[in-house]
């Protein structure tokens, strides 16, 4: 991954930010390196590789483009409330498809009145009277949404107004199915490539196949199993950040020396890897969890604590490289304005920083986290 990181992923990074457009051939190598079914079993089709193994090798790419660590993300994030809770035969029909590259998928939670607040969502489904459901409602800033085949759509089967957890439901939707509109592409501050779309359902006919249940048990268990993965994004960038300055201010001199040489310069930079390397392991922690299956409640603080500190040391490693660049860092000729703009996003995504801390903090209290 390493060497397709750096051989082919480096050079296009730019070009990708400036473009935006979705980065297919890049999609390509990761099908012939047989890279986008890590984390599915092998009975289907998939290597087998698991949470840590996409966690590593997304590290590896957002060195360079956090872009290409998001097309490898969603890999894992649509179909883990299928690998979760999903059947036999949902798992043979639709896993294959992803872990060979024939299909794409995307998961639709996020509302627009409804980010953080899982339980305010809107979106209904009413069941049809033979064991399927209609979808009605709006889905917003879903990560390839444009590019996917089909969906996992959560959505109320009851009241939209009640915010009993038993009151959410999962259901596997055909991107072609009658209703099925996309009527807005966002335009992002970064991580452009990948689109950010909302997705609109009329009537939407969803069988009794494509239904996966689960409650809101199955929301927190899906963003559970993602914290490492979200983190190794982070993790990726704070180390790209962090090795592009440090290379610069070797090179750069001011006063009579290299601005590498001041002593200022050292201690950011010792700082900065040494909270890279806190990074790293918690990271590597709770991807070794989860794939152990230990993504529940009393796992949350683990899990939570590597999404919160990666995505925060991505932010202060980007805005370290910027300064470290002093005004060159902030041109786009250098990339340390790209990770700047990247970063942000990770502080919000799959679970702002506030409700990770928030998290974290309620296993401490309940002794889901505990020393003694």
């Amino acid at each position: 991954m390493r060497r397709l990181a750096q051989d082919k992923i480096k050079p296009r990074a730019r070009e990708i930010d400036t473009t935006g457009q979705y980065p297919q051939d890049l999609f390509d190598e990761f099908r012939k390196a047989d890279l986008l079914g890590l984390c599915i079993p092998e009975e289907y089709g998939g290597s087998g590789a698991g949470i840590m193994g996409l966690t590593v090798t997304i590290e590896e790419v957002t060195k360079y483009s956090n872009v290409l660590g998001l097309m490898l993300l969603l890999t894992r994030l649509p179909t883990g409330p299928i690998m979760i809770a999903g059947t036999e035969e949902q798992k043979q029909r639709y896993l294959p498809g992803i872990a060979k590259g024939t299909r794409r998928a995307a998961f639709c939670l996020s509302e627009p009145g409804a980010g953080s607040d899982v339980a305010g969502m809107q979106t209904r489904a009413r069941e049809d009277g033979a064991g399927g459901y209609v979808l009605n409602g709006t889905k917003c800033w879903i990560s390839g949404g444009m590019q996917a085949d089909w969906f996992v759509v959560f959505a109320k089967t009851g009241d939209p107004a009640s915010r009993l957890h038993t009151n959410i439901g999962a259901f596997i939707v055909e991107v072609d199915s009658p209703g099925v509109t996309r009527p807005r592409v966002d335009k992002k501050m970064g991580v452009k490539g990948i689109d950010t779309t909302e997705i609109v359902f009329t009537d939407v006919k969803v069988p009794a196949s494509q239904v996966i249940g689960g409650g809101f048990a199955l929301v927190m268990q899906s963003l559970n199993a993602m914290r490492p993965i979200v983190a190794a994004r982070g993790l990726g960038l704070a180390e790209g950040a962090l090795m592009y300055a440090t290379e610069y201010v070797k090179s750069r001199a001011a006063f009579g020396k290299t601005i590498a040489e001041f002593q200022g310069i050292q201690w950011e930079i010792a700082k900065c890897a040494t909270e890279i390397e806190a990074a790293r392991l918690l990271t590597y922690r709770g991807a070794w969890l989860a794939d152990q299956g230990c993504f529940t409640k009393e796992y949350v603080p683990m899990l939570s604590m590597c999404k919160y500190y990666a995505s925060e040391v991505a932010v202060k490693a980007s805005g370290l490289a910027v300064q470290l660049l002093g005004a060159a860092g902030y041109m786009e000729e250098h990339p340390t304005e790209m990770f700047y703009r990247d970063a942000r996003q990770l502080t919000i995504v799959e679970g702002t920083s506030q409700i990770q801390l928030g998290l974290i903090a309620k296993g401490v209290l309940g002794h889901d986290l505990w020393w003694d």
